[in-house]
This record gives C-alpha cells, structure tokens and sequence, in this order.
C-alpha cells in the first residue's frame, strides 16, 4: 500500500465522483496512485508538462501493476484533456493564480467536470474568487498542518455561491463556520506575525509607501480576528 503524506492524503479524499479523475501537475505519481488503491477513482489520467516527473510516475505505476487503470499525458494543465472526459480536476502543489490559469486555459473542460479539488498553497482569495465567478460552489474545505507548513483544500461543485466581503473571499465560510482547529492555529500565527511587524513600525515617520503598508496591514489584522473570533465561537459553541 502506498503511504501519502498527511497533505496528499487529504487531498485525495476529497475526490467523491468515483469515476474519472485527472491528476494534473501529477510528479512522482503517488496521488494517483493512491486514488485507484483506495476506490477513490475507477480510473486516473496522470498529467504533468514535464517529462522527467511523469517517467518517475510511469515507473511507480508499472511498479504498483496499474498500467490499465492510470494513463499518462505529457501535458500543459488540462490542455491534452477533452471536454466531459474527467469527472475529477484534481490540482495540488501551486499558487492560486496558476491554478485558476490552468482551469481558464481550457474553460470547456473546466466547465464540464463534475468536481475540482484544489489545493492552492498561495492566493487563496484569488482561487475562490474565481470559483465563484465561474459558476462553482465550494462545498468543502479542509486545512492541514504538514511538515511545519498549512496546506489549504478545497472541493468545488457546480452552483452557485455568495460571499459577503473578501474576508470570506480570504478564509472562506466552511472553516469558519465549522470552527477548524487548524484554521484557528494558522490564524494565531499571522495575528502575531502581523502584530511584529506593526510594533517594527510604531514611533517612525513612514513614507507614503510605507504608511500605505501600515494600513493594509492594519487591514489585514482586523480580517484576521474577526475570523478568528468567529472560528472560537463556532468551536466552543
């Protein structure tokens, strides 16, 4: 059996559809490794725009003796996909902005798949906004702690979706809701982050740039402690 780390682990469980799925920046192979083991998917099509990384995958599969259940493409994104063939868009291991890329590059197969998973590990704000703007709800969200680093999952339906402010755009509404022990850690985290670096600046004479850093700053504390306020509500109440 194939052993993921904790992030790729639950990456993979977010996949529900059971039918198609594309494993798409796939590198060593393991994901979609893991999903055929696990009746995750009945069958996987591994894709990576570059050829080093999807050999190492083809070995792993030939190793694993799932030559009939995963194929490989050498591919950029989705563009060697056609539309309707994966039920799954599975992404995982990029900023937000190339992953939104990926799926505006071939909107036509973004648009029939029945299920992204993405894990964006930047630009989170960026990613949901453009699931929102594209006719996507997310239905599901996780966070996970792996290898001194927090990961961000995210399941998205076909639907349609509101949020209120951009806080909701930020730190979304699942985890908040469901006052997440993990998101409320993270959110720890970068209230004394952020509070380090306004204390750097307390007392100075700040240039306009600067002082424009301080606001947004400032900005992005009060987004941080609303969220976390509600996050403690929701998990002690």
């Amino acid at each position: 059996m194939i052993k993921l780390s904790k992030r790729l682990q639950t990456v993979a469980h977010q996949v529900e559809c059971g039918g198609v799925a594309a494993d798409i920046g796939c590198d060593h192979g393991f994901t979609s490794i893991y999903l055929i083991e696990q009746g995750l998917a009945k069958h996987v099509i591994a894709m990576d725009i570059n050829e080093g990384p999807l050999e190492r995958a083809k070995e792993h599969i030939r190793e694993y003796g799932m030559e009939e259940d995963i194929e490989t493409r050498l591919s950029d994104g989705t563009a060697k996909l056609t539309p309707g063939e994966a039920d799954t868009l599975l992404i995982s291991g990029m900023g937000g902005a190339l992953i939104c890329k990926i799926l505006s590059d071939s909107p036509e197969v973004t648009a029939r798949a029945k299920e992204l998973v993405l894990s964006p590990q930047s630009e989170w704000a960026t990613t949901r906004h453009y699931l929102l703007e594209h006719g996507f709800m997310i239905q599901r969200e996780e966070m996970v702690f792996d290898q001194g680093k927090y990961y961000l999952i995210l399941r998205a339906v076909p639907g349609r979706q509101k949020f209120s402010d951009e806080r909701e755009y930020m730190y979304g509404q699942y985890l908040p809701e469901h006052g997440d022990e993990c998101l409320l850690s993270y959110l720890q985290k970068e209230e004394q982050r952020i509070r380090k670096i306004l204390k750097g600046m307390e007392g100075k004479q700040l240039s306009g740039q600067a002082a424009a850093q301080r606001e947004e700053l400032n900005r992005e504390l009060e987004c941080v402690q609303r969220t976390g306020t509600l996050c403690r509500n929701r998990k002690e109440g």
